[in-house]
């Protein structure tokens, strides 16, 4: 009597295929490099295309499971004996997993290690790293004469057809066929991890838990199991995503810069995103999301709460934002961001302007123009102030740059109205161009008392705000930053109800 095949053991959530196995278009050349006494293997990768699989498949068809043992950064009860690696004599053969998440000391270290490894042809050690996408080249900025020593694999996303080979070997071995095969081989995006999780929840949902006696074929619609998936997702991820994307707390008046993040990594194809790159092609967000990325509030937020490494993976050195869990990657997909912004307190999701605010002043007011940039940034509001722009300024036209943003690439324009301010050269160039605007209630002038009467007649009838100069400074502009505050608020919320009436 042979022995009954379970569907966990066909369409499996986790650990090696039993029946599912497909080889990656990278398997031979793997094997071959895993073959190769002395010499070092670095594979790297998106999460959940099956890296990992692959490897300990090769090692067993090459007859070789019991002389390697997996290491994984990712673990702390892993960390000494890794860090032992690198003065042993001799390890035998290592497979170490999620090397990312090493820190930079122990990975310039491991560059060297594997350095030696090759030059002295050693036989009694193999070490085989496995990480996320680029992994090879952090480990070659440590050490440039290392790539001629080792061999990077690089494993992309796999292509449909071996997606749907797994699904067929799985109805192979069940005797069972889904009539969703093909809708689960394009919602799997080139991941066998999602492949396997999907079929096994149809399984399940066709009452379908070991091999079918007679050849039958499930009735289902894949909305009804996509819902039913991410019901169950929802219980994991739900918490995560809400918490990120609201930052250390929902500033009024924000950008929404950590939904930013998190919506531009649902959208790779390759479940990795470089934040500096994406800012050249998004630039009205650069100063936001670039705002807590160069301040470090980025990565302060993902090192806040542990439930985010175990879903993403950020490096504040080359601003990479990877996805570590595949489940995760799928259930970002399915987040509708407007109605996550609007639920959570973010009325707007689209920004037309750079910049919510523009800032026009004369030297001898730049601290409090400075003040006022600081506490707006903080509540996550983009604001234009030359100080914050000397590296984009450089090298351009001046006038050229500055124009737009105060003629419409900012919201609302804010003078500093002071006495020196008329005689500066600059400020009459800007007061120039934010001329036409008066009328159009984008003009916000902060007016010093010290002015003598009629200096700007323009802004008569402007609603303003008035500092004494006879009284203490910083309470003042407090209440007048919060006014701006209310003020884009407000905006927002306007906005987002002429959207909604579009």
């Amino acid at each position: 009597m042979s022995a009954t095949i379970n569907l966990e053991d066909v369409f499996k959530l986790s650990g090696i295929p039993t029946y599912t196995f497909v080889e990656p278009n990278e398997y031979k050349k793997l094997m071959v490099s895993i073959r190769t006494k002395g010499r070092g293997v670095v594979i790297e990768g998106p999460s959940g295309i099956g890296k990992t699989t692959c490897v300990l498949q090769i090692i067993k068809d090459l007859g070789l499971k019991g002389d390697f043992r997996v290491l994984s950064g990712r673990k702390r009860r892993d960390r000494a004996e890794i860090e032992n690696l690198l003065t042993a004599d001799s390890f035998g053969g290592v497979i170490l997993d999620d090397f990312h998440k090493l820190d930079g000391e122990i990975k310039s270290k491991f560059s060297d290690l594997l350095k030696v490894l090759a030059d002295e042809e050693v036989e009694d050690s193999k070490l085989i790293v496995i990480g996320i996408n680029k992994t090879g080249k952090s480990l070659i900025e440590f050490s440039n004469d290392l790539r001629n020593r080792i061999s990077i694999i690089k494993f992309e996303s796999n292509p449909e057809e071996k997606v749907k080979e797994l699904i067929n070997k799985g109805e192979e071995a069940l005797n069972f066929s889904l009539n969703i095969k093909d809708e689960i081989v394009k919602e799997a995006q080139g991941s066998f991890h999602i492949a396997q999780m999907l079929a096994h929840n149809a399984c399940i949902a066709s009452k379908i838990s070991e091999r079918c006696n007679e050849k039958s074929i499930s009735n289902l619609s894949y909305e009804s199991l996509k819902e039913s998936v991410l019901s169950e997702l929802d219980l994991s991820y739900s918490d995560v995503v809400t918490n990120f994307v609201k930052g250390q707390r929902v500033k009024k008046g924000s950008r929404a810069p950590y939904l930013h993040v998190l919506y531009w990594l649902a959208q790779a194809d390759e479940w990795s995103i470089n934040l500096q790159e994406l800012l050249v092609h998004n630039p009205t967000h650069k100063n936001s999301v670039g705002q807590i990325l160069t301040k470090g509030h980025l990565k302060t937020h993902f090192e806040s709460d542990e439930r985010f490494s175990d879903v993403m993976y950020f490096n504040s050195d080359t601003s990479e934002v990877s996805i570590e869990d595949p489940k995760f990657s799928f259930y970002l997909r399915s987040v509708l961001w407007t109605k996550l912004a609007r639920k959570i307190g973010f009325y707007s999701f689209d920004f037309k302007s750079s910049y919510d605010f523009a800032l026009s002043f004369a030297g001898s007011n730049r601290d409090d123009a400075n003040y006022i940039f600081e506490r707006l940034s903080d509540n996550e509001i983009a604001v234009f102030y030359d100080n914050n722009e000397q590296s984009r300024i450089l090298s351009e036209n001046v006038e050229e740059y500055l124009a737009p943003i105060y003629r419409s690439e900012s919201v609302y324009v804010v003078p500093l109205l002071s006495p020196q301010y008329p005689t500066r050269i600059w400020c009459k160039f800007e007061g120039d161009v934010f001329q036409a605007r008066f009328g159009s209630n984008s003009v916000i002038p902060l007016r010093y008392s010290d002015c003598p009467i009629g200096m700007f007649d323009a802004t008569n009838g402007v609603g303003g705000f008035s500092i004494d100069v006879n009284e203490p400074r910083e309470s003042q502009l407090d209440s007048f930053v919060q006014l701006l505050v209310d003020k884009i608020h407000e905006k927002r919320i306007e906005d987002a109800e002429n959207s909604n009436m579009g």
